[in-house]
């Protein structure tokens, strides 16, 4: 268990690292950025979890991981 949670968080550090590259040569990092975190928001929100009877819990897991990786993301500026 201790390896898959070490392959997890591998790839949650470079897909972190891919996204934030991307952001970074994006004319509007902000925005791009934003944008993204709200389509995966919605892709969790409608993929199909099957063999499970407590896909709100697995669902509310991913929302999360979401969240976590994303959350290092400044509000807009009010300027």
């Amino acid at each position: 268990m201790d390896e898959l949670n070490g392959r997890m968080m591998a790839c949650q550090i470079m897909i972190t690292g891919l996204i934030a590259r991307v952001a970074n040569s994006s004319p509007d990092p902000l925005r791009f950025l934003t944008d993204f975190r709200d389509e995966i928001r919605a892709v969790v929100r409608q993929v199909n979890i099957a063999g499970t009877d407590d896909t709100d819990r697995i669902r509310s897991v991913a929302q999360k991981t979401v969240d976590e990786m994303l959350s290092l993301m400044k509000p807009p500026s009010v300027d």
